[in-house]
């Protein structure tokens, strides 16, 4: 066959290998302007374009980008790309400003060369960035560092000079009223809407926020407080145990310790002046008390529930009580509060009559165990730590166990991994169980950390928290995934609406929750 000309196969063009990368995409929050969706949109018509295929999505919503940690899909990315288990070799972002703002010198490079060293490259698909690791590159990833952290230093300070504006106007930024106070919503022209409940939040960015009295029967009992301290002798110990004892108690509907009493007598907003940065922790620096000459104020800013010469006295009796003793009857009460009971913490101290407050102790000694220590107390809490933590691991399997059987006695599906103890319920979702011991401060206040396996990804982690004695259930809180996005989660006594909307006293409603219903049953039409 003259003149016909046939190609070899290995002449016949092939077609080109696409090659496997993970897109990074992160949020600080839902009002920004490149949301998660944008940038994966970018990211897409980007790999397009260069013949990449988007093989994994590691999303960060809602996390800032000042710091590693807290962002859960970045360490996951770089955790399995540094294990060698990545199925991809390239890393495809936005730009530099989503790969983070981080506040410290090289920080955005390091976590790229370390992608880099176990063969995956990091591109930006917008910002002029170059896509090849070299001596330009690294210059870049040096300016753009810069850039990034000078960004969140400005946009913090504007925030932190906005807050302060609108404090010294007289407008309340955040935080509990506080008993006997209510949380007044403001128009913009400085007309009363309504009236803020628990956990309620402004909707409208004009919309202000007061102070304004609460209930007369709270009013009453703030100034009965008041009147106690100063007129009465009675210390906070003695007044919360007077209020327990009448059933009354917080504005978090919890018992009244000598902590909460003094919070009252001590907070300048029951006085009507709106006080902010007492302590401050801008970006990724540690919080710090500041010195009352750094305070921002507006006095007089909102009604005042008890008059100025009240709540002066009530200052001066709690200074002098700090301030009467020198170091050694201080450690001298506190060691014959030791003999007393053989041990100590914060509440302990705070409780007794005549001896200066747990916070006393850590302002005038650095710590509550250094002035321990200078009387010669030693806590056992590590070896008590070994005993309890064996106990925790057995209730675990003991919860996880009479988990399944109460599923299953109501007709519910279970089956239970083996190695994780992760629990598929009706083939519908997942759960997790985990123990969360209680730990009590150096003040004495209660505190628990919850670890949450984000690898297992369960749809609901059912968080069981202990007692103080950690011997009993305290109460339960159930976790949906999209609302728990960190590796732990610290809780505290009070955790505001968000959390503690998750929180129940029993199983009963995991249960119901877990319980199938016929479909008669949800529709009787």
């Amino acid at each position: 066959m003259v003149g016909v000309y046939r190609k070899r196969l290995s002449e016949i063009p092939s077609e080109p290998t696409l090659r496997r990368a993970a897109a990074y995409v992160r949020m600080s929050t839902d009002h920004q302007k490149y949301s998660t969706d944008n940038q994966m949109d970018a990211i897409r018509g980007h790999a397009a374009k260069n013949g990449i295929e988007i093989v994994r999505v590691y999303a960060d919503e809602g996390k800032s980008g000042m710091r590693a940690k807290g962002r859960d899909a970045f360490l996951t990315m770089i955790h399995t790309i540094v294990d060698g288990k990545a199925d991809f070799d390239l890393i495809v972002a936005y730009d530099h400003s989503r790969w983070g703002r981080f506040q410290r010198d090289h920080e955005a490079a390091y976590y790229a060369y370390l992608c880099l060293d176990a063969g995956v490259e990091v591109h930006f698909c917008a910002g002029g960035f170059p896509n090849e690791m070299g001596p330009l590159a690294e210059l870049m990833w040096t300016i753009s560092s810069m850039q990034a952290r000078n960004y969140s230093r400005d946009l913090s300070g504007k925030v932190w000079l906005g807050q302060c504006r609108l404090i010294r106007m007289g407008y309340r930024q955040g935080g509990s009223p506080g008993y006997g106070l209510r949380r007044m919503l403001l128009a913009e022209n400085g007309t009363r809407k309504f009236e803020l409940k628990p956990g309620e939040r402004k909707s409208l960015q004009t919309d202000r926020v007061i102070l304004t009295p609460g209930p007369a029967s709270e009013v009453r009992r703030v100034r009965w407080i008041y009147d106690q301290f100063t007129r009465r002798g009675q210390s906070e110990a003695a007044i919360a145990r007077t209020l327990n004892e009448k059933g009354i108690l917080t504005d978090l509907g919890r018992a009244w310790t000598s902590g909460t009493v003094h919070q009252v007598l001590t907070n300048e907003k029951y006085i009507g002046n709106n006080v902010y940065n007492r302590t401050s922790g801008k970006l990724t620096a540690k919080r710090r008390a500041n010195d009352p000459d750094e305070w921002v104020r507006a006095d007089g800013a909102f009604t005042a529930i008890v008059s100025p010469d009240v709540f002066l006295n009530a200052q001066r009796i709690v200074e002098e009580r700090n301030r009467q003793y020198s170091d050694t009857e201080m450690l001298e009460r506190l060691a014959h509060l030791f003999r007393k009971h053989g041990v100590l913490s914060g509440i302990i101290i705070d409780e007794a009559d005549g001896i200066p407050s747990a916070s006393a102790y850590q302002s005038r000694f650095g710590s509550l165990i250094r002035a321990y220590e200078l009387i010669g107390f030693q806590p056992e809490r590590d070896y008590r730590y070994i005993e309890i933590n064996r106990a925790l691991r057995a209730l675990h399997r003991e919860t996880v166990s009479d988990t399944i059987e109460s599923l299953r006695a109501q007709g519910s599906s279970v089956t239970r991994n083996p190695i994780t103890d992760l629990l598929r319920i009706n083939d519908e979702f997942t759960a997790s169980i985990v123990i969360a011991r209680c730990r009590e401060t150096g003040a004495g206040m209660r505190r628990w950390k919850i670890r949450l396996d984000a690898s297992l990804g369960p749809d609901i982690t059912l968080a069981v928290r202990m007692n103080g004695a950690n011997d009993a259930p305290l109460d339960y809180y159930f976790l949906p995934r999209n609302e728990v996005t960190s590796h732990r989660l610290g809780l505290s006594e009070e955790n505001g609406f968000m959390l503690d909307a998750y929180r129940y006293d029993n199983l009963d409603e995991f249960l119901a929750l877990s319980r199938r219903s016929r479909i008669s049953e949800l529709a009787p039409w």
